[in-house]
């Protein structure tokens, strides 16, 4: 795990360890250009704290019930679609939005897979094709995807780790998109989002699954 630097606690905002990786150049080459080039200096400071801010992994509380499924992203339903005999639904994160992906339900993860790919648009209709990583959790499937911009995925578990709904399982950096194909159980009329829904990630309830009496 990396060891935060002592800056980290002048911080408004939790951020993510690699974060402080990302931002490291820009801000030592900021602080090395300000005496010389004051402009550039700033500008190199500023985009050192905008990349600490864009990774900034606030805390969030998920909601009580068994059969709730959250949203895996902070961003705006792009997907609601059938795909075989399950549903999909995916969230579109943008450059403003937190980009740190929640598991939807409990469960523990089978696999974790790196499938390489093109980098269009997060929010193409050909995106399906982009590189993205797939966290298997036997009864349902986390996908995060890549954008044209986005080149790094973070998976955070592993095979054999125990999550609950709403726990942190990753991050990826700079846009994106994650999809959760739902478990067998959940139809149409369970979906609680459409597309163009506003959505937080490990808060808002994307539906529900039947109860086993109903």
């Amino acid at each position: 795990m990396t060891r935060r630097p002592p800056l980290s606690r002048l911080l408004p905002f939790p951020v993510v360890d690699a974060a402080w990786d990302l931002a490291l150049v820009p801000a030592l080459a900021g602080a090395v250009a300000l005496p010389f080039v004051p402009p550039v200096g700033v500008a190199l400071v500023a985009l050192a704290v905008g990349v600490l801010w864009f990774h900034r992994d606030p805390a969030r509380d998920p909601p009580r019930g068994d059969g709730t499924v959250v949203s895996p992203a902070d961003g705006t339903v792009s997907v609601v679609r059938e795909e075989g005999s399950r549903l999909r639904v995916g969230v579109f994160m943008n450059v403003t939005d937190v980009h740190v992906n929640r598991a939807p339900l409990a469960g523990e993860v089978r696999e974790v897979r790196h499938r390489p790919g093109a980098n269009r648009p997060a929010f193409d209709k050909e995106s399906d094709r982009n590189e993205q990583v797939a966290i298997d959790f036997g009864e349902y499937e986390l996908l995060v995807i890549a954008g044209w911009f986005a080149r790094r995925i973070h998976p955070s578990v592993e095979p054999g780790d125990r999550v609950e709904r709403g726990d942190r399982v990753g991050h990826v950096s700079f846009g994106s998109r994650a999809d959760v194909v739902l478990p067998a159980d959940v139809g149409r009329e369970d979906l609680l989002v459409v597309e163009g829904d506003g959505v937080r990630a490990g808060e808002t309830i994307i539906a529900e699954r039947p109860s086993d009496d109903g």
